[in-house]
């Protein structure tokens, strides 16, 4: 019987195989059994040769997990959809490959379905065979990697609630995420680019009861339609130029977890009606595929578009629009996050200091100020990497204003002369500090007309600290302002003048109490 051209099939990045690895061979046709253990020891595997389906049993109950298991579907003693089963139920690492000269639509789909590999025909190349052997061995070491990178990630993540612990705007955003968490309805989230609307599909995975299951993540802005398709729902070999494999499909991916569709609002029209037939139907047909499989998925969807300018404008189904739009989480702008910016960036400084292996110790007041007065367009995304950047350039010990993006320093850095040089005999620092604060309260008085509650704004401080520095200094106070805003604000300074002691110590809520009862 001649043998059938080989597939394309291109060899992994770890061939030729390293030596020592198992394969469970499981055929009844002794001179295949013969073939394929030849090929395999010559590809520098070990061959566990038998010769049925109770043989086959037998050897996976008696041994450790095979990695690899290549078996007839078709046997007189039973079928190889058995030995996929049992193989699965003891290691969902082993890779099982389905040999058969039965193929189907209906088999190869029911092999891919309980977990198989892949699903070759006979005759096949043994070339052909061995690339996919090492491909399998491949994806085992991937899993593996991917498993362990993810309990790594979950020792380390902070807790979900941590997002909106610090902020009163994003308090409130947590209460919803927490509520939405717990059922399985479909969530929309909303927000600015970079406002971390990924970092919440990911709480709500994490906060719900399908935390151990697969949480998938597809970007819609990210691919041309025609992958799209094959990306969401996945394919069948030979379904177009260029499927050498089936795939699976992110929905089947995340059967019993979680499917993010970022960048929904991107989502071609062709595309919304399938998307909305999945949501309705909860099953999937791939491309290329004749039947449709039940899937269990939690579907969460994100943008950063206008979606109801979108669905007026008719760029976006009104249908699927309701059927996404169940609870919506919208994330307010950093700008808009009181102190945010301050808490992010020290977090932030922390982990790049380690990936980097920098010894910083912090930021400085200066660069937090100026930090909390930037609007943040680009919101988290663009602080984070501000700092990165920072910490990359860092020499010393602190992150300051010099580190910072012009940007930012620009409108927060004060109009003051260069440099103030140090003469050579030295000078009284006190008296130098004393002198300027005299000359800048005094500019911020004249440019404000004497308003000293608008003084104290120009100067970024409280109106209280300015009194204080006021009676400090000794700088007379007017009578009266023209403006008639800052007579009550006078007797307040009045009283407070009386004992300037205590006006700079804290203030209790005894003395602020009695002072405005004392100005009413």
């Amino acid at each position: 019987m001649p043998l059938a051209p080989p597939r394309k099939t291109k060899a992994p990045s770890s061939w030729p195989p390293q030596d020592g690895v198992t394969v469970l061979v499981v055929d009844d046709e002794p001179g295949l059994r013969s073939v394929l253990e030849i090929a395999l020891k010559r590809g520098g595997y070990r061959a566990v040769v038998t010769s049925g389906r109770a043989a086959a049993l037998a050897e996976i109950a008696k041994n450790p997990p095979f990695p690899i298991i290549i078996s007839d579907l078709v046997m007189p003693d039973g079928s190889g959809m058995d030995v996929l089963l049992a193989a699965r139920e003891k290691s969902d690492q082993t890779q099982v490959i389905i040999v058969t000269a039965f193929s189907t639509v209906e088999s190869a789909l029911e092999a891919m379905r309980l977990g198989a590999y892949d699903f070759v025909t006979k005759p096949f190349s043994t070339v052909e065979l061995l690339a996919l052997v090492a491909k399998a061995i491949e994806k085992n070491s991937l899993v593996s990697e991917n498993r362990r990178l993810k309990r790594q990630l979950a020792s380390a993540a902070p807790d979900p609630a941590d997002l909106f612990a610090h902020c009163e705007v994003m308090r409130k955003v947590g209460v919803l995420v927490q509520k939405a968490a717990s059922t399985r309805t479909t969530v929309l989230i909303t927000g600015e680019t970079g406002t971390g609307k990924e970092r919440i599909a990911r709480a709500l995975h994490r906060l719900s009861d399908r935390a151990s299951g697969p949480f998938c993540v597809i970007n819609c802005a990210a691919l041309p339609e025609a992958l799209m398709e094959s990306e969401l729902f996945g394919h069948e070999r030979g379904a177009f130029t260029g499927a050498t494999t089936t795939t699976l499909g992110l929905f089947r991916q995340a059967d019993g977890g979680t499917l993010l569709l970022d960048e929904i609002g991107e989502l071609p029209l062709s595309l919304q009606v399938k998307l909305l037939r999945v949501l309705q139907e909860k099953k999937v047909r791939s491309v290329g595929g004749t039947t449709e499989t039940s899937i269990d998925v939690r579907m969460l969807a994100a943008t950063n578009r206008d979606i109801e300018f979108d669905v007026a404008a008719g760029t976006f189904r009104t249908d699927l629009y309701y059927r996404l739009n169940v609870i919506r989480v919208a994330l307010p702008p950093l700008r808009d996050r009181t102190g945010e910016a301050r808490r992010l960036a020290q977090q932030m400084l922390v982990r790049f200091s380690a990936e980097l292996k920098k010894d910083l110790r912090g930021i400085t007041p200066l660069a937090l100020r100026a930090l909390e007065n930037h609007d943040f367009p680009g919101n988290v995304r663009e602080l984070e990497n501000m700092i990165e950047r920072a910490v990359a350039l860092s020499s010393g010990e602190w992150i300051d204003v010099d580190l910072l993006p012009e940007a930012v320093t620009s409108r927060s850095t004060p109009d003051l002369p260069p440099t103030i040089t140090l003469p050579d005999a030295g000078c009284d620092l006190d008296a130098v500090l004393q002198e300027l604060e005299r000359h800048l309260i005094t500019q911020a008085l004249e440019r404000t007309g004497g308003v000293r509650m608008s003084a104290a704004k120009v100067l970024g401080i409280s109106f209280r600290s300015f009194r204080y520095r006021l009676a400090k200094l000794g700088l007379a106070a007017p009578d009266s302002d023209t403006d008639g805003t800052d007579m009550v604000d006078s007797d307040a300074a009045a009283i407070t003048s009386k004992a300037p002691e205590a006006s700079a110590g804290p203030t209790t809520g005894a003395d602020t109490a009695a002072t405005v009862e004392d100005v009413r």
